[in-house]
């Protein structure tokens, strides 16, 4: 081989490399990742977090999101808002037994989360009066809506609507003495962001109170995924970061718990 072809050999030895990266790089952005969706980051945040995971493979009336071992429910829309209303539903559950089980008085400031067309709200609003107030949460409009027009047809003054978010009541900070969940927390998306919010709108010694189906009892005509069991509450309920601790579980309903919980002072 003479020395021009040798120049020529040399040459094609660098050339060759360079090419090859040039190519990689160009083609690089086709293969590169899509930028995540809205979902996939709340989701992956979510497991970095810890506090939630997800199954593909789950109740077809949960979310497939999880929260330490319980699956998620799906929220009852405004349209199931008639089976909220149906006239069997004292008998079946005694709701109207609640105050005296709760002892409530006269100037209380109650908040009736996850509070629907106002069921609860409107029993609960006459044992604090005179004086007493029950804030009625929903994160659905339409529920409110309807509430509305109850409270204008029954003339009913101290109950007052309020719109939620997935995460907040939006409630004022320790103005609260007694917050009530009746069928609702077991279908929180964001139950331990929620739960913080609600500890944080608590006046010191407030209480929280859980009315849950009861999980332990097969024979309560209840979806699996809308029932609780005492252990799981307490277990979600009654962490050192919320500063609530279980006070006691009050058994005078044929189908729930009732399950209350204290507010601690912060650590």
């Amino acid at each position: 081989m003479n020395a021009s072809q040798k120049l020529l050999a040399w040459k094609c030895f660098i050339r060759f490399p360079l090419f090859l990266l040039a190519c990689w790089v160009l083609t690089f952005p086709l293969f590169a990742d899509e930028p995540a969706s809205p979902s996939q980051k709340q989701s992956q945040q979510d497991s970095k977090n810890t506090l939630y995971t997800y199954q593909r493979d789950h109740d077809p009336n949960g979310i497939g999101k999880f929260y330490r071992g319980r699956e998620i429910a799906r929220v009852m829309g405004y349209q199931g808002a008639p089976w909220l209303e149906r006239k069997a539903r004292e008998q079946e559950e005694r709701l109207s037994l609640l105050p005296r089980a709760l002892k409530l008085k006269p100037g209380m400031a109650i908040a009736d989360i996850g509070a629907g067309s106002g069921v609860i709200s409107v029993i609960l609003a006459d044992h604090v009066s005179p004086g007493g107030n029950v804030y009625a949460v929903d994160v659905q409009q339409e529920m409110l809506e309807l509430l509305n027009k109850k409270l204008e047809k029954q003339g009913v003054k101290n109950i007052h609507p309020v719109l939620g978010t997935q995460k907040s009541p939006g409630l004022k900070p320790a103005s609260i003495d007694l917050v009530i969940m009746v069928d609702v927390y077991h279908e929180f998306e964001f139950p331990f962001e929620m739960m913080q919010e609600i500890s944080k709108a608590l006046k010191p010694k407030g209480r929280v109170v859980l009315v849950e189906y009861r999980k332990e009892d097969p024979a309560v005509p209840i979806k699996l995924v809308h029932k609780m069991s005492e252990a799981q509450a307490k277990k979600e309920v009654a962490r050192p970061e919320l500063n609530l601790k279980w006070k006691e579980t009050i058994g005078v309903l044929p189908r729930q718990h009732i399950l209350v919980f204290e507010k601690t002072e912060a650590k």
